[in-house]
């Protein structure tokens, strides 16, 4: 079947070519007669634009790539989600990569080899430093999210404070009166079998310490457990040390959501409930949180801006090349559910 083309709906609709095309494509002045001439022959016809041939007219793809490490985490899952919806929007096709946040597979991505011709990147980097990536060879956009890059990163940056999100988690947990309130997600010493993002993880030890000295609580090392990942089963073996302890903890802030479940499934080993015995809070507010048992407490990052905006910064620098780099904080919101209030501290 012959493609539909802009003069077949011209015709039908009895205008110009010209006249269709500003139709399709949202420009130019045209009246509500013509406008609605031009859709009842696009729908009549089933005309599709061809967007491939948009893009290479205005010298671009019409496609990015989003680089992230573990698709199998659910926030980043989610965050992939989250950025292939805001493209879509803008009729940007999403080439999704995962990286296992190792170094060779990042600066291969961030350097475009075998890849094919981009109109930027969006990448999570875990291994890259931001002066490995003032070396990239690839001249497309780059936007970064995640904190590993630091302050001194060269490209534009989208990220949530880890400091100050931690210390939400913290204070809330001491706003409930608990006093012997443990950590899980602290980083291990740096080595080749330690996939922890580092950064992450000390600017939440950070605001974990610095909630724990607002509150007026003593800082107990031994409440602080080190992971290997951000996984499950990294949680329940923390939470199981935790409870080994000549006095255990009364309260949890663990890293991530996916800690923080591990934790409650450790809890329910022991013969133990959240919030009962031990109140619990994790970060990243992934869906499988909300229907955890204990429903699981949790610091939401706001997940459509982080995409949004890294969006925004990829096509600003796409079309503007040389925007000065900076980095942008979006926002984040403490969730209270039954992991900290119990089913009778809800609404």
């Amino acid at each position: 079947m012959a493609r539909i083309r802009l003069q077949d709906v011209a015709e039908r609709a009895g205008v110009s070519i010209k006249t269709v095309s500003n139709v399709v494509n949202g420009k130019g002045s045209i009246t509500p007669e013509t406008r609605l001439r031009v859709e009842e022959a696009v729908a009549h016809l089933g005309y599709r634009p061809n967007i491939a041939a948009r893009h290479l007219r205005r010298g671009q793809s019409g496609m990015i790539a989003v680089a992230l490490p573990e698709l199998t985490q659910p926030y980043f899952a989610e965050i992939a989600s989250e950025l292939v919806r805001a493209a879509q929007a803008k009729q940007i096709t999403v080439l999704l990569n995962q990286t296992g946040g190792e170094a060779e597979s990042e600066r291969a991505i961030s350097d475009g080899i075998d890849m094919p011709l981009m109109d930027g990147l969006i990448m999570s980097p875990l291994a890259l430093t931001a002066a490995d990536l003032r070396h990239r060879t690839d001249a497309a956009p780059l936007v970064l999210l995640g904190e590993h890059v630091g302050d001194d990163s060269p490209f534009p940056h989208v990220a949530m404070d880890n400091r100050a999100a931690a210390a939400a988690a913290t204070a809330h947990l001491a706003s409930l009166g608990r006093r012997r309130i443990a950590a899980i997600g602290a980083k291990l010493p740096a080595g080749p079998d330690n996939a922890l993002p580092q950064e992450t993880a000390e600017l939440r030890l950070e605001g974990y310490r610095r909630a724990l000295e607002d509150a007026g609580l003593p800082w107990d090392p031994t409440l602080v457990q080190t992971v290997r990942e951000f996984h499950r089963a990294d949680g329940a073996d923390a939470m199981h040390a935790l409870l080994s302890l000549p006095e255990p903890p009364d309260a949890v802030f663990c890293f991530n959501d996916l800690l923080a479940l591990g934790a409650l499934r450790a809890l329910r080993d022991h013969g133990l409930q959240a919030p009962d015995d031990v109140a619990v809070i994790g970060i990243d507010d992934i869906e499988e949180g909300r229907f955890s048992s204990p429903s699981l407490t949790t610091i939401a990052p706001d997940k459509r801006a982080i995409a949004e905006t890294a969006l925004t910064l990829l096509l600003e620098n796409r079309s503007e090349p040389g925007h000065e780099p900076r980095t942008i904080l979006v926002d984040y919101e403490l969730v209270v559910r039954e992991s900290t209030a119990g089913t009778g501290g809800l609404p």
